[in-house]
């Protein structure tokens, strides 16, 4: 008691399970170094990693201007290790040991009593790692020194042998067939060291991408490290009744449960299931429903669940179909499994179940022989999916087997803006893959004639609905137009304003206008087959002039406009160098951090935002990229901050220059140009962080950012 008087509870702290990297932390140990430097001063030059052994190599550059640096040693390494003749394939192609390699080593095989903890806000938030790695310097440049040692000892002995040597005579080859290999041979062959290393060494390398600390990507991936939940509720590891705790100081014996009856795997009851974290909880009760309003789900899991808890679980294991709440498909084919009727693997079956879960989100009915039109599935798996979700009608096609839900729609529109987005980036997934049209079935081939397309009734009369809108639409523009044209020769008296019948062919053309310019993806994926801007229909979007309500941001004095060009000027100072893509993907994580209903919501077209940028100071650089590159067309447009007002705006501008004449560089030209134009007094931090800014290392050359293909 004396000392619990002594010693007493200054602060408690809450606790929290973040589980978002779980499966994907590693924490690397690096040799001992100097408490000035951190490694994130160091250049990373390159870095791969081999997922299941996990073995990771990184390549980092060495100070060769540091006055410790031993350059005549450096230059006989190189030598020894790259010849006389630098070329491509040379390790060393500055003729000088200017980098290191680091390979990595498991320092534990069991890493369930270890995890990262980031203290914020009065709350430890704790992250279990995946795996511990050991990084030692790697010395198997002397190993290559030593093989260009022995091949030339060995092409000078064959040389001197072959002046002295006449023409070897043909020789008889005896051909000998193995016998079959037995199995306990195989077992044993399997098991050798030798076939282990063999199976370690043909494992590919994958070739990573290293962020710096204060690169965006880098605070995006930080955030995660944050339990998502930190109400408490979700971390149900944390939160544990009494008799949970104490089942879990003193688990049952093995004869205990010995005794226990084995019901089958496939059943588990209600008590045994409310034992399980949430997560489990929501994951096996929609992997057995598979559709389930979220009402249901929220009886089945007990009164004392928090509903936002269940939101956020939810929405990890389902999508959400008319108010419902959907099975997603990797939850039922997971990697590596196949189809019990075709032995078609996971990936495609998932692509299918997405297509008629897609199909169900824009009409109540579905007809098989489509989805197998566009699958190319057989009809045991289309029939599957379809039972998963739907109930077939005579003469009418495959139902949702729920109705909507609107309640659920009108009391969480922000989770229904989600699974908007969400759905958005499936669709153009399944654009690309299955090459769809506005109507969801396969393009034709030019000049090619086919049976028509199999629609239902329900989509006969919607496409005449639509069709009648829009006769609508254009007869009250040209009443419009008329209506003007008397207005303005009441006014005017003496001028006569001669009327022309508009064309059709014209009508056309207005029309064909409008639509040129269509909104940007603002989701996960790209375009939308009924060119969705933000989630309404074109012909409400591009019928009048506003998007969704707002003025069209083409003045820069509108709200719209004067946003996009806040987040475009932010975004290139820190970025300095971003292709379009790139740009794209960091608006779409703007995007979803702003709240519903934000002015940026109105639709967002790439032209709009390529004026933007260009008018934020930023230059397009034409890179020339090589013929056969993999890049796609949003990533070969790349843009540059060309005056930010630092020191630093001449070094850029020469760099960009560089790089719009060659599509990769190496060191020594670009110091070499840099001196050229900026004098002799350049230093070398002042390269490095030109460099930095604007540029990636890969395999010993220089790419603008965005633009290597590993």
């Amino acid at each position: 008691m004396a000392n619990e008087e002594d010693d007493p509870v200054v602060q408690e702290i809450d606790v929290y399970l973040a589980k978002s990297l779980a499966e994907k932390l590693y924490l690397f140990q690096y040799p001992v170094r100097p408490a000035s430097m951190t490694y994130d001063d160091i250049p990373h030059l390159s870095a791969k990693i081999k997922p299941k052994q996990q073995k990771v190599e990184l390549e980092m550059a060495i100070d060769t201007l540091n006055p410790n640096y031993c350059r005549s040693k450096g230059e006989q390494i190189a030598l020894n290790v790259d010849g006389a003749c630098a070329d491509e394939s040379s390790t060393y192609s500055s003729k000088l040991m200017d980098k290191q390699t680091f390979c990595s080593s498991q320092s534990t095989s069991n890493t369930a009593r270890y995890a990262a903890a980031l203290y914020r806000q009065g709350e430890l938030h704790l992250t279990p790692l995946h795996g511990i790695l050991q990084l030692r310097p790697s010395f198997s440049y002397l190993d290559k020194a030593d093989a260009k040692h022995r091949e030339r000892e060995a092409a000078n002995e064959a040389g001197d042998s072959s002046q002295d040597e006449a023409e070897e005579d043909v020789k008889q080859i005896t051909v000998r067939f193995s016998r079959p290999e037995s199995e306990q041979a195989r077992q044993r062959r399997v098991q050798s060291y030798e076939f282990l290393q063999k199976k370690h060494a043909e494992e590919p390398w994958v070739h990573l991408h290293y962020y710096g600390l204060r690169d965006s990507r880098s605070e995006h991936e930080r955030q995660y490290l944050l339990c998502q939940g930190s109400g408490g509720v979700e971390n149900t590891e944390l939160v544990k009744s009494p008799s949970e705790y104490l089942m879990m100081l003193m688990p049952p014996s093995p004869e205990e449960e010995k005794d226990k009856p084995v019901a089958p795997s496939n059943v588990l009851s209600m008590a045994q299931l409310r034992t399980l974290p949430l997560a489990d909880q929501i994951k096996i009760l929609m992997k057995n429903v598979k559709v389930m309003p979220f009402a249901n789900l929220m009886s089945l899991l007990g009164p004392s669940i928090d509903s936002v808890a269940v939101l956020r679980g939810i929405q990890k294991v389902a999508m959400l179909v008319q108010g419902n709440w959907v099975v997603k498909s990797d939850i039922l084919y997971p990697k590596d499994s196949s189809s019990p009727h075709s032995g078609v693997p996971a990936e495609v079956l998932c692509r299918g179940r997405d297509f008629v879960m897609w199909k169900f989100t824009q009409s109540r009915w579905v007809v098989r022989k489509e989805v197998a039109a566009v699958t190319k599935l057989c009809t045991e798996d289309v029939k599957d999916f379809l039972e998963h979700m739907a109930v077939v009608r005579v003469n009418k096609g495959w139902e949702f087997i729920l109705p909507s839900d609107g309640d659920f729609i009108k009391k969480h529109p922000d989770v229904v803006q989600r699974q908007h987005m969400l759905w958005t980036g499936i669709q153009a997934k399944l654009e690309k893959v299955y090459n769809l049209v506005k109507e969801g079935l396969p393009k034709k081939p030019d000049g090619q004639s086919g049976p028509a397309a199999l629609l239902s009734g329900d989509q006969r009369v919607q496409a005449a609905k639509s069709k009648a809108q829009q006769n609508h639409a254009l007869l009250e523009r040209e009443l419009q137009r008329r209506k003007e044209q008397m207005r303005a020769a009441a006014v005017l008296p003496g001028v006569r304003i001669k009327e022309e019948p508009m064309s059709e062919g014209e009508d056309e053309e207005d029309q064909d206008a409008e639509e040129d310019e269509e909104p940007m993806d603002t989701s996960l994926g790209g375009g939308l087959h009924d060119r969705l801007a933000n989630g309404l229909p074109s012909g409400r979007a591009a019928g009048g002039d506003s998007f969704n309500g707002h003025p069209l941001p083409g003045c820069a004095s509108t709200p719209v406009a004067r946003e996009l060009r806040a987040f475009v000027e932010a975004t290139f100072q820190r970025q300095f160098v971003l292709t379009l893509s790139e740009l794209k993907r960091l608006f779409n994580l703007h995007l979803a951090s702003l709240p519903p209903g934000h002015t940026l919501f109105s639709g967002i077209s790439d032209r709009m935002l390529q004026d933007t940028v260009l008018a934020a100071g930023c230059k397009q650089i034409l890179v020339p990229f090589p013929p056969q590159t993999a890049a796609s067309p949003d990533e070969q447009k790349v843009f540059a901050l060309w005056e930010s007002g630092d020191m630093s705006d001449q070094h850029r501008q020469v760099l960009l220059e560089i790089f719009s004449k060659n599509y990769r560089v190496r060191r020594n030209m670009i110091q070499s140009r840099l001196t050229q134009e900026c004098g002799e007094d350049l230093s070398k931090q002042e390269v490095d962080k030109v460099l930095k800014d604007c540029c990636v290392s890969y395999g010993g050359m220089w790419y603008l950012k965005g633009t290597v293909q590993s």
